[in-house]
Formats: structure tokens, sequence, C-alpha cells
């Protein structure tokens, strides 16, 4: 069997791979990726959020992404029988970008990909992981082609970027399940020739359907929108029919949507995805770290996917560079503890969003200015800023926003 050395080996091809990969290789190390799947390859995540531009940047990204000319992205639309709630990512609390892509994932990716190749960091397409050995922090890890043909890779350390492959993960059994409800999309991409930029500028539109279902509409610039329904499954346990007969109905039913997508084309079949919001037990171990969805995918709503997959990717890589070069680094409290300070936040707005409590503060009559620019900032991804009430206080301070503005309802009320 062949063999490779390598300083660092990254598994997964996607953002938080390449992230990783590209900023240890400008630091002077081997690096090497292994990746599942052939690219182009489809996923959601669409819609990317300003606080991830920031890794982009310093993986040197940037460039090569604006020359794909993907949307702009400068706010986002919140919709609920006839109101509007808009937040611009320009008026956001914390100092940062201000404004970000929509991307088909599959070219945005790839364009990744590439990039980090053109760098100097190979990237090994429909190779599979099918075991690793720990000796301490180096590693053997054997991994197959697509015609069969096993190498080993030696490496010094490992950044399992796999996503939704969860290859370390699920190697030393270490997944466990979230404490979000499963949850179920359905979607597709459409032709959509109806487009006004009177309407729908440079922002993601997320509709309120109905309590505890909402929809996603992604336009790119390429005159294709994304749009996906998100619920519960005995939601769409009421319908019957073919994914696509289903959507297109769902779509009918839906008055901000129906006249703009009656009888569009869909790019592809209707797809779902469900049961998706997972953890894992540790983020990092001896020769080892965990980054984007590998350590836990939380919901759609709030776009915090790939933010996720590229703040931790570049966390992780300063934290790897650090190790290889000798440093003493304490993995608990300088990647666990941040990671999880992202995580919980958007947790504890997911949680909101589906509980109503976002409902009552967005949709509200009286606006506070002040407060709606740190709650921006977490619409933007700035889930690390502790300067912002709304990130330090994320637990308490939506409940206690929403009780207010509900007295202040009731107060009016009996005027």
């Amino acid at each position: 069997m062949n063999r490779e050395q390598v300083d660092v080996l990254v598994i997964g091809a996607g953002p938080a791979g390449t992230v990783a990969a590209s900023i240890i290789n400008k630091a002077g190390f081997t690096v090497k990726i292994v990746e599942k799947q052939k690219f182009p390859r489809f996923v959601i995540g669409e819609s990317l959020l300003p606080r991830c531009m920031e890794a982009l940047d310093e993986a040197g990204f940037i460039e090569a992404v604006k020359a794909k000319g993907f949307q702009e992205k400068f706010g986002a639309k919140f919709v609920k029988n006839g109101k509007i709630c808009d937040y611009f990512f320009a008026d956001q609390f914390t100092a940062g970008w201000n404004w970000t892509w929509q991307v088909p994932r599959a070219e945005f990716d790839k364009t990744l990909a590439d990039t980090v190749e053109e760098m100097g960091v190979p990237v090994c397409y429909e190779t599979t992981v099918t075991g690793i050995e720990f000796s301490g922090t180096d590693s053997i890890t054997t991994v197959q082609d697509i015609d069969g043909n096993k190498t080993e890779i030696a490496a010094r350390f490992i950044v399992d970027g796999s996503g939704y492959g969860r290859v370390i993960p699920r190697l030393f059994n270490l997944d466990k399940p979230s404490n979000l409800p499963q949850r179920k999309a359905l979607f597709t991409h459409t032709v959509d020739l109806n487009r006004s930029m009177d309407d729908e500028p440079n922002r993601i539109t997320v509709v309120v359907h109905q309590p505890g279902v909402w929809i996603w509409i992604i336009p790119f610039s390429s005159g294709v929108t994304s749009v996906g329904f998100v619920g519960n499954p005995d939601f769409f346990a009421q319908y019957s029919g073919t994914n696509e007969e289903i959507l297109r109905e769902l779509i009918s039913t839906q008055p901000y949507l129906a006249k703009r997508l009656e009888g569009v084309e869909f790019v592809f079949d209707p797809q779902i995805l469900q049961s998706w919001s997972t953890t894992t037990n540790q983020f990092y171990g001896d020769g080892f770290v965990l980054t984007g969805n590998v350590t836990e995918f939380l919901d759609p709503i709030f776009s915090s996917g790939v933010t996720l997959a590229t703040v931790s990717s570049q966390n992780a890589a300063h934290l790897v560079i650090r190790t290889l070069n000798g440093e003493t680094v304490d993995w608990e409290e300088e990647y666990s503890k941040q990671i999880f300070q992202g995580v919980n936040t958007f947790r504890s707005y997911v949680m909101a969003w589906y509980e109503g409590t976002l409902d009552t503060i967005f949709f509200a009559e009286k606006q506070n200015h002040e407060v709606k620019k740190k709650i921006c900032s977490v619409l933007a991804g700035y889930v690390w800023d502790k300067e912002n009430s709304f990130v330090k206080n994320h637990e308490v301070a939506l409940q206690k926003l929403a009780r207010t503005i509900e007295l202040e309802i009731l107060a009016d009320e009996e005027l």
C-alpha cells in the first residue's frame, strides 16, 4: 500500500476544509485535502453572513469569489402576513464586514477548492476515509479512491471538515443527538422570471408561512432563486403527491410567493432534507480537531452553517499552526469554549424563532433602533462579540425584550 507523509491532513473540501488548509499552508506546512465527493456538487447553505468574510479574506479567497459575480447580500427581510421587518447589515452594532454573498454552493465550494489547489494544496476527490489510527498526535489515515486504490496518509495533525460526513465522530462514536427538535425541508431552485429588484434587492427573504413553518427565498445573480419550505415533519404529512406536486401546492397557498412563482420551471426535482440537527461529545482530541458542521449543524433559519464552518476552521488553523510549532495550546479554552459561544448564541436565536419569541420582536410596531442594531449583528454572524448584550446574554435577552414588547402592547390596548 502506498504511504504519503504530510504535516496536516484535511478531511473535506468544503468551506471548512479549504479555509483551514489555506491558512495552514500559508504558514509553511504541507497540507493535503481528501474529499469523498466529486466537485462541483449540490449542497444547501446558500446564503452567507458577513462574519464569514473575515475567514474567507484571511484564507485568500475573496478575489476569486468576487470574480464569479455572485449575488451580493446586504441584509435580510422577514415577512409575516403582509408585515415586513428589514435588517440591513450596514446598521449592525459590531464593527466588521457589512455585506456578503448569496451563492449556489456547488460553484462557490468549487471556487474555494480550485483556489486552494492553485496555492499548492492537493485536493483528492472521490476519496473516502476508511480508517484512522492515532499514535499520540501522529496519525495514519487509510483512504480509498473511486477505483479501489488504497493509500495511507501519515500526518502530524488532522482537521476534520467533512460536514455531514462527520468522519471522525462516526469512526470514534463521538456523535450525540442535538437538543433541537427534528425538522424537515422541501426545496428546489426555480427560474425566477418575475423577480423585481424593487421588491427583491440584495438580500435574503424569510417568510413566516404559519407558526413553526417558514420559507427561504434566496435569489442568485444568474436569475435562479432557491426556495424552500421548512417545518416539522407533521406539517408535510398533510400533503400527498410527488415532491414537485407538494412544493407547487405549498407555493400556491402562500400569497407572498404564489404570483411570483406560479408555473415557474424547477431547475431540479424538489429535494428533502430532514433530521439534520446533531452534535458531538468533543470538538478536539490528541492530533485532531473538528470544524464546521462536524461540530454541530443547528438549523438553516439564520444561515449560520457556512459562518460557523469558516470561523471555526479559521480559529482551528491558527491553533494547529501553534501546536505544530511546539507551543502549548489550551484547546478547551481557546477552541471549544469559543466555538460553543457562537453555536449557543445561534441556538438561542433558532429556538426563539420557532417558539415565536422573534415574531414578537421582529414584527413589533415600535422598534428600538439600538436594540435592532444589536440583533442585526447576530444575524450578520457576529456571535462572538460579547460587547453586544444580545450576544453576551443571549439566553435571556430575547425573552426579556419580547416580554417588554408584550407589556407595552397590553398597555396601549388599555388606553
